[in-house]
């Protein structure tokens, strides 16, 4: 025990050591309590102190001990310290500074994040509300051109913007890529606002729409409409771009790039309720601008001022946004990449296709992320032309778009808050299903007042309602219900269900889910409503056939859930197996030190400095 000792006194060697530095007196308690003891400065044992000893090695005539011999000698302190369970250095000199328990540096990258994601998601906000009202109730227009707009315009941009981003990536910096990206967003919506919708009169083709519509019947009603109001259709992608592309691309990016994975865990779902903090704020934000009608004189186009002065704000978010990600790289250290992590496998969608089907994880995976999308847009398009059904000035229902947006905020805030609890409580595989079952049931409470509101009006009438009242409401609560869920439950699980898996398959999955499924889920549902409202003739005729639809896709959703529950739970089994076997073999890593510090042979030559006697071994003593 007195070699163990001896060399835990490592930390109180003098500046110019004698050979009376080892002398059994200078015990522990002489070595830790002194009252002017010695300071290293902090440094690591492991890494720094052996150039720290060869400062002080004394002449070969002292023989104290030799290069193996340190080697051996710190090898064995190290391993002595870790045995004993308490810390060679005094942890308040290698202690970060703190502000209520978190690093300052940490601090410094989550604040300006916090900030961004806010302003990111309180423009989407404005822009989601702003882009239904303005195709949805133009002249001309009805719900029934989304379908349509997602599946030929949409879709397309949303492509050709992956195909251009990738090609600029190549060519710029990331600094130069997120300018280069955002930039033009914040210059098109300022120029709508205060350019093409005062012009649009003058730039919409009405009359030839009108003469085609003539020609081709009622039927082709939603794709004349992207002609008729092509800069409102322009505005809608995007509105759309914007919270698949900045949200998605440029910010989860970037915080994915300066953040550690413990600052990961730990922050990312504040960004969760931080953004639901913005859907209250941009809520209230749109139903002010919305009602401004009520106070200017008659003439006066107030959905016009109303759009100038939310444009107004979302340019200077955007601007907020950049001068955010400047300060970041500017003024706060990020964190070392390993140059391995950052090369991506660029699928296109054939190779992506492949990959879904070779995986059988994958595959679930994709059907909840495709199952999700068509499911909320069967439902959402039915429900926005009730709702333009029953709000027809632009003004009305964009102010009921900003109260809608506000109780979204509100409960999805709430649902976060018990999210942490779900998990713990009942684990991943309930709180995966949650979404799909809230769908499904407010789904079929919605599709049935549509489908059997006559019979029940007598009973809605007593609550002061009309059913398409009663309808444009329950759709609503559907809505606001199946994205706080999606929000607060889908999405943590699907970013959840990648961490298990190995580097290869997390990277390759995602990139075909981003590349095939994220397209697919949002113009599948736009494919069927056409198909639906070109066979019928409308989406009223076509409601019953959408809830049967929307039966089978959740029930498929489910089923997937279930399945990936089960391989999710095997595959952190393993990754605790394998965690406890990296931490059993780091404890062998003194004694192979040891090994390779005796040489080659194994030959005891080397003798321990602290018991020359014993042939190198200290554990003789002990």
């Amino acid at each position: 025990m007195d070699a163990v000792l001896q060399t835990r006194g490592l930390l109180s060697l003098p500046t110019k050591p004698k050979n009376s530095v080892f002398h059994p007196s200078h015990g522990l308690k002489h070595r830790f309590f002194n009252s002017k003891p010695k300071n290293f400065g902090g440094v690591s044992l492991s890494t720094n102190i052996f150039q720290k000893v060869n400062t002080f090695v004394p002449s070969k005539s002292n023989h104290v001990f030799s290069l193996k011999e340190r080697n051996l000698f710190i090898c064995r302190a190290e391993a002595a310290a870790s045995a004993d369970g308490q810390p060679l250095f005094d942890e308040k000199e290698i202690e970060k500074p703190k502000i209520l328990g978190i690093e300052v540096t940490t601090l410094k990258k989550i604040i300006p994040l916090g900030l961004m994601f806010f302003c990111i998601l309180f423009n989407y906000t404005i822009l989601r509300d702003t882009k239904d009202v303005l195709v949805v109730t133009a002249k001309g227009s009805s719900a029934e051109i989304i379908p349509f707009l997602k599946t030929w315009v949409n879709l397309p941009m949303a492509i050709g913007f992956m195909l251009l981003y990738t090609k600029l990536s190549n060519a710029l910096s990331k600094q130069a890529l997120f300018y280069s990206v955002i930039l033009p967003f914040i210059a098109f919506f300022g120029a709508f606002g205060f350019v093409l919708y005062p012009l649009s009169s003058h730039i919409h083709p009405e009359a030839l729409a009108d003469k085609l519509l003539n020609i081709l019947g009622p039927r082709f009603l939603g794709p004349l409409a992207i002609l008729r109001i092509w800069s409102f259709c322009l505005f809608y992608v995007m509105a759309e771009l914007w919270g698949s592309v900045v949200v998605s691309v440029l910010f989860w990016g970037f915080a994915n790039q300066i953040t550690t994975v413990d600052e990961a865990k730990r922050f990312y779902p504040l960004f969760g309720l931080g953004a639901n903090v913005a859907l209250v704020f941009s809520g209230r934000t749109v139903k002010y601008f919305s009602n401004m009608r009520q106070h200017l004189g008659p003439g006066v186009d107030g959905w016009a001022i109303s759009l100038k002065a939310m444009m107004s704000i979302v340019v200077g978010m955007g601007l907020a946004i950049c001068f955010l990600y400047w300060w970041v790289n500017n003024y706060v250290p990020l964190p070392t990449r390993s140059k391995k992590k950052k090369a991506k496998p660029k699928m296109g969608t054939m190779e992506s296709l492949k990959f879904l089907v070779s995986s059988r994880y994958i595959r679930d995976l994709a059907t909840l992320v495709v199952a999700y999308g068509i499911s909320i847009n069967l439902v959402e398009v039915t429900w926005k032309s009730k709702l333009k059904a029953q709000f027809p000035s632009p003004n009305e229902y964009s102010s009921f778009m900003g109260d809608f947006s506000t109780a979204t905020g509100i409960v999805t805030f709430i649902m976060m808050l018990l999210s942490q609890f779900i998990f713990d409580k009942y684990g991943w595989g309930v709180a995966a299903k949650i979404t799909p079952s809230v769908l499904l049931l407010t789904g079929v409470g919605f599709f049935s007042l549509i489908l059997f509101g006559g019979p029940v009006a007598p009973i809605i009438a007593k609550f002061g309602m009309t059913p398409l009242l009663a309808a444009v409401y329950v759709g609503a609560l559907q809505n606001i219900f199946s994205k706080s869920a999606k929000y607060s439950l889908f999405d943590p699980c699907k970013e959840m269900a990648y961490i298990p898996l190995d580097e290869d398959t997390k990277v390759k999955g995602k990139a075909a889910i981003d590349v095939v499924c994220n397209p697919l889920g949002k113009s599948g549902g736009a494919l069927i409503q056409q198909f639906m409202i070109l066979t019928f003739g409308s989406l009223a005729n076509s409601t019953p056939y959408l809830g049967g639809i929307l039966l089978v896709i959740v029930l498929a959703w489910l089923a997937a859930a279930k399945s990936l529950d089960t391989q999710f739970t095997e595959l952190r089994q393993e990754e605790e197996i394998e965690k406890e076997m990296e931490r059993a073999a780091s404890l062998k890593i003194p004694v192979l030190a040891e090994k390779n510090n005796e040489g080659g042979n194994g030959s005891p030559e080397s003798v321990s400095p602290l018991n020359p006697a014993a042939g190198g071994s200290s554990s003789t003593n002990i």
